[in-house]
């Protein structure tokens, strides 16, 4: 643990005290294995994750496993760790992460990358997975983005693929049976890869490339290795791990409330979006479970708002049963609700008149695209008229600020369709005048714009996102539409877009470039005070490679991508229909509405997306 006079000089020392209240402590000497699970990113960011919440209760559970917290320390704690020669600790007992028989990582987000590599530094291990002999732990990496965990495969041991409740336990517990026996760390590897569905270790494939640079394959070493690794998930939902308790941080969060998990999966079918396809299939917890687990959380935690988490919340079958259970106790206590992720398409005056006690002036939609041609293409299956009547109902109650999300350089995308975004806006304005009851004073509409990022497993995987310049052209084209100063608009920086479309498409020859980006002490590069584009490009020309071989190249159907070892239960069969429906501007009916065989049914689940379906 840090030193008192270290955690006086600097920011946030909460960040790095530990002994906050509902960690879980166990005698060390009476575990058979200890686990550091790493969000690596900020303190704040990383105790907001909803998965390692649910992953900490998980492991804990057992009683020989104790499961300890790990972040990525803040630029000034790390040079204070550098200059006085401390190694990385976890938060519950202030041991050393080296010392610990695994070291977990949840991969959210590419541009963490560094920070994953600047931890295993700060611990005191060899970056690389073949330099760290048996003596540092086992490093595993989850989350959304080990779907293609290939850029940096040479730094772990092995990734989780898909849903962790169930795998991990389950290979800490091979584990504890393998030392016992004392196996050694490689014949570990072969026998989680051989027996426990969804673990993928990258040391036990072969992979070749062709000429031009594509991969040619992916080929076992051994014959019990698997040729595709399938995706892992939880099929009964309202049986599985939820914590009801949660460990409770010194400093204020991004997330200081309870996240009350609905239903995992999306049923719409967003041609862009990586969590509808890899989250598939949907699978819904039940009212009595839900309304149970929100009471726990208040009596343990004392937050004041409970927020219902999903990809998309009104798609929830029981929505107004749930609703109403809490409301009979929630506006008692002063509890908000908080609905997230409302569509367009399903907000209701009676959803807005359940969360009427949130205090925010302002609500949130999305509709990606600012003409109806380019929201067919994506297949966002929602109209203007589903915005205007939705921004309705909410200016009518009283709501004078609006924020719609959009999306710049989709595939087929044309200038009419930049347009479209500040059309969409304008109209939106006048919608507030239109609405009897509306405020007097002046409305804000904030449009905020992304740049597309191609990511696996979608439709859109083989696409090739536009240049740098490019966007940034869509980008000022935008601006110059946009004439009524109650419009306020924002994009991202198209610079980290093109850098997250490199890492995102990768493959393992990434890892030159990782290993020098940390060298050149890169991190928090999902920061904007930290992110240097023209280093990264120095680094990239260093490695020799060329950023626009993995982001800006469009694919062929037939083409082996980096993460063809991995099986998410979406076909590429599927995939590629969608893609011609896309160019076609066609759209696809959800998943309630019709099966589309997209074959995340063959992973079962209770209650799925289709149950009328064959599995």
């Amino acid at each position: 643990m840090f030193s008192s006079s270290i955690l006086k000089s600097v920011s946030k020392p909460g960040r790095y005290s530990g002994g906050e209240f509902g960690q879980i402590i166990k005698d060390k000497e009476k575990v058979s294995a200890r686990f550091a699970f790493c969000f690596p990113d900020s303190y704040e960011i990383g105790m907001s994750n909803l998965g390692m919440r649910i992953l900490y209760g998980v492991l804990n559970k057992e009683d020989d496993i104790w499961c300890e917290r790990v972040f990525a320390p803040w630029r000034d704690m790390e040079a204070k760790m550098r200059e006085n020669g401390l190694l990385l600790t976890a938060h519950e007992s202030g041991d050393e992460v080296r010392k610990f028989d695994f070291l977990g990582f949840t991969l959210q987000y590419e541009m963490c990358y560094t920070n994953v590599l600047n931890v295993l530094e700060l611990s005191g291990m060899p970056l690389y997975a073949a330099d760290r002999g048996e003596e540092f732990p086992i490093v595993i990496g989850g989350g959304p983005c080990a779907v293609n965990p290939e850029p940096l495969a040479d730094f772990f041991d092995l990734f989780n693929i898909g849903e962790g409740e169930e795998m991990l336990p389950e290979i800490v517990r091979l584990y504890i049976e393998m030392k016992k026996k004392g196996a050694t760390k490689a014949e570990f590897l072969r026998e989680a890869a051989r027996t426990i569905s969804g673990v993928y270790v990258p040391s036990l494939y072969d992979v070749t490339y062709n000429e031009d640079g594509t991969v040619a394959a992916y080929t076992p070493k051994y014959p019990d290795v698997p040729a595709k690794v399938k995706k892992r998930i939880v099929e009964d939902i309202d049986k599985m791990y939820f914590p009801e308790a949660v460990v409770m941080p010194y400093v204020e969060t991004v997330q200081d409330r309870i996240m009350l998990e609905v239903f995992r999966g999306c049923i719409r079918g967003c041609r862009f979006c990586q969590a509808g396809m890899i989250y598939r299939p949907v699978r819904e917890k039940s009212p009595e479970t839900l309304l149970r687990q929100a009471e726990c959380l208040y009596k343990s935690t004392g937050y004041d708002e409970i927020s219902l988490t999903s990809l998309s919340i009104s798609d929830y079958t029981r929505l107004a049963e749930l609703t109403d259970g809490l409301i009979d106790w929630t506006n008692e206590k002063k509890v908000n609700l908080s609905l997230p992720s409302l569509r367009i398409d399903s907000f209701t005056r009676e959803l807005m008149e359940k969360v009427a006690s949130v205090r925010a002036s302002s609500i949130t939609f999305a509709p990606e695209a600012g003409t109806q041609r380019l929201r067919d293409v994506i297949n966002k299956n929602v109209t203007e008229e589903d915005l205007m009547r939705s921004a309705s109902i909410a200016f009518g109650a009283g709501k004078e600020q609006v924020k719609l999300y959009f999306m710049s350089g989709l595939p087929t995308e044309t200038y009419e369709d930049i347009e479209g975004i500040a059309v969409l806006a304008k109209n939106t304005i006048e919608q507030y005048y239109a609405t009897p009851g509306h405020s007097k004073r002046n409305p804000q509409v904030t449009i905020s714009v992304s740049c597309f990022v191609p990511k696996p497993f979608t439709p859109f995987q083989w696409e090739a996102q536009d240049t740098i310049e490019v966007l940034r052209d869509k980008q000022e084209h935008l601006k110059t539409k946009i004439t009524d100063r109650k419009i306020r608009y924002t994009h991202h920086d198209a610079r980290v877009s093109h850098i997250e479309a490199v890492f995102a498409l990768g493959d393992r020859r990434l890892s030159k470039a990782l290993e020098l980006a940390r060298r050149a002490d890169f991190a928090f590069d999902a920061w904007d005070e930290y992110f240097d584009f023209d280093k990264w490009m120095q680094i990239f020309a260093e490695a020799g490679i060329d950023t626009a071989f993995y982001a800006n190249r469009q694919r062929s159907t037939d083409e082996v991508l980096p993460w063809d070892v991995i099986d998410v239960g979406v076909t590429k069969e599927f995939l590629i229909r969608e893609k011609n429906r896309a160019y076609a501007e066609k759209t696809t009916p959800s998943c309630r509405e019709a099966c589309s065989a997209c074959g995340a049914n063959c992973l079962g689940g209770k209650d799925t997306c289709c149950p009328n379906s064959k599995k």
